[in-house]
C-alpha cells in the first residue's frame, strides 16, 4: 500500500478514533493522551523539528549554487527568478488574505496543552531586515534564526556558483549531505501515518467535535488560495505575459499535474512535468530544461499558501494576534524559504516549522493541521510544478516572437 493511501486511512481512522474519544470519560481519554497519543505524536514532531536547520541550510546552499554566476545568468536567468519570487510573494499574500477572510482558526475550540506561549512585540522591520545578516552563523543555526541561516546559506551558495571547480569538493560535499537529508525525510514519513492518527486523534478528543469544523474551515481555505493562485495569477501570466490561451496551457499540462498530485513531490514529477511541456505546449528543450528544474527547487507557490494560511490559522487557535511586521516576516521567510526546499513529500511542514518559529508561534501548532496536510500535500505539488511550467512556457512563447521578429526584420532588411 502507498504512503498517500496509509496516511488517508490514517486521516480518517484519527478522525474517527477522535470523535469516539470525546464520548469517553475524561480520566480515560487523558490517560490515553498521555502515554500513547501524546507521545507518538510528538516524536513525529520531534523528527521533523531535528531536520529544520540542516536542510534548510544545505538545499539552500545547493539551490543558490546551481543558478551560476550571477553575472552569466543572462536575460532568461533573471526572468525566471524574478517571476518564481514574484508569484511566491502573490500565493503568500493570497494565503493571507483568504484566511483571513475566512477565519478558520477560533481561540478556545483546540485543547491547547501547553498554554505557556505569550505575544511578544514584533521588532521594529528595519531592524528586521538589518539582523538578517548573521554576526555568528553558527550561533544563527544554534539558535534557530532561519532568516540568518537562509542569508549565511545564501552567501556559501554564490561563492561555490563563483569558484566553480576550484571547489568542487566542497559542493560534492553538500550535494552528499542533501541526499543524507532527503533519505532521512523519507524515513520520517513512514512514520507519517502513525504520527498523523495520534496527532489528530489527540486533537479531536481533545477538543470535540467543534474542532473538526475548525480543521474543516482550514481545509478550504487552503484549497480556495490554491484554486485563486491557479486560476487567476497563473491565467493572467499566461495571457498577459506569454500572449498565450490559459486554457490551452492547462489542457495540454493537465497529465503532468496528475502525476504531481498521486507523488506529493515535485523532484518525482520532475521529468514527466518537462516532457509534457516540450511535447504538448511546445515549450523550447533549452528554456524546460533550465527553468523548471530550477523551479523544483526554488519555486514552490503551494507550499507557501500551506504556510501563509497555516500560520494564520494556527495564531487564531491559540489567540495569538499577528502585527504587520509579523506578517511581512511569514511573506519574507517563507518567500526565502522557497529557495532550495527539497521536493520529497512532507518537507512543507519542515519549512513550516521555521516560519512559526520566526515569528514566535507555537511550533506545536503543527499537530493541528498534520492530519489532513497530506491530501493538501498533493493538490500543492500540482501547484508547484505547474508554476514552473508556466514560467517556461512564457518565457518560450516570448523568446519565439522575439525570434519571428528579427527574422522578419532581417527577411525586410534584404
Amino acid at each position: 500500500m502507498s504512503l498517500t493511501k496509509k496516511i488517508l486511512i490514517a486521516l480518517v481512522t484519527g478522525v474517527i478514533a477522535g470523535i469516539i474519544l470525546t464520548f469517553v470519560p475524561e480520566n480515560v481519554f487523558h490517560s490515553l493522551d498521555t502515554y500513547a497519543l501524546t507521545p507518538v505524536g510528538q516524536i513525529f514532531l520531534n523528527l521533523i523539528m531535528m531536520l529544520v536547520v540542516p536542510i534548510v541550510f544545505v538545499s539552500i546552499v545547493l539551490g543558490t549554487a546551481g543558478l551560476g554566476d550571477p553575472v552569466k545568468l543572462g536575460k532568461i536567468g533573471i526572468q525566471t527568478i524574478t517571476f518564481y519570487l514574484a508569484t511566491t510573494a502573490i500565493a503568500l499574500i493570497i494565503g493571507v488574505a483568504v484566511a483571513y477572510a475566512l477565519h478558520p482558526g477560533h481561540a478556545g475550540v483546540f485543547n491547547i496543552k501547553d498554554a505557556s506561549y505569550e505575544q511578544k512585540d514584533a521588532p521594529p522591520i528595519m531592524d528586521t531586515i538589518v539582523n538578517i545578516i548573521p554576526q555568528n552563523p553558527i550561533e544563527a543555526m544554534s539558535s534557530g534564526d532561519m532568516l540568518q541561516v537562509i542569508a549565511f546559506a545564501v552567501f556559501i551558495g554564490l561563492a561555490i556558483a563563483v569558484l566553480g571547480d576550484k571547489v568542487a569538493g566542497i559542493r560534492r560535499l553538500f550535494e552528499q549531505a542533501n541526499e543524507i537529508l532527503i533519505f532521512l525525510i523519507n524515513g520520517i514519513m513512514v512514520t507519517a501515518p502513525y504520527g498523523a492518527f495520534a496527532l489528530i486523534a489527540s486533537a479531536i478528543g481533545g477538543a470535540g467535535l467543534n474542532a473538526i469544523g475548525s480543521m474543516a474551515m482550514y481545509m478550504v481555505a487552503v484549497i480556495l488560495s490554491l484554486f485563486i493562485h491557479g486560476a487567476v495569477t497563473y491565467s493572467l501570466a499566461i495571457k498577459g505575459l506569454g500572449k498565450a490561451s490559459p486554457i490551452k496551457f492547462y489542457k495540454g499540462f493537465f497529465p503532468a499535474m496528475s502525476v504531481a498530485f498521486s507523488t506529493s513531490s515535485s523532484s518525482a514529477a520532475l521529468p514527466v512535468a518537462m516532457k509534457t511541456a516540450q511535447e504538448n505546449l511546445g515549450v523550447r528543450k533549452s528554456i524546460s530544461s533550465f527553468v523548471q528544474p530550477l523551479g523544483a527547487t526554488i519555486n514552490m507557490d503551494g507550499t507557501g499558501i500551506m504556510q501563509a494560511v497555516a500560520a494564520v490559522f494556527i495564531s487564531q487557535v491559540y489567540g495569538i494576534p499577528l502585527s504587520f511586521t509579523d506578517i511581512v516576516l511569514i511573506i519574507l521567510t517563507a518567500t526565502l524559504a522557497s529557495i532550495g526546499t527539497a521536493g520529497v513529500p512532507g518537507v512543507g511542514l519542515v519549512m513550516l516549522a521555521m516560519v512559526l518559529k520566526q515569528v514566535g508561534l507555537p511550533v506545536d501548532g503543527i499537530a493541528l493541521i498534520i492530519g489532513v496536510d497530506r491530501l493538501l500535500d498533493m493538490l500543492r505539488t500540482s501547484l508547484n510544478i505547474t508554476g514552473d511550467a508556466v514560467c517556461a512556457y512564457v518565457i518560450s512563447e516570448n523568446e519565439k516572437r522575439k525570434d519571428k521578429n528579427h527574422q522578419k526584420k532581417q527577411a525586410t532588411a534584404k
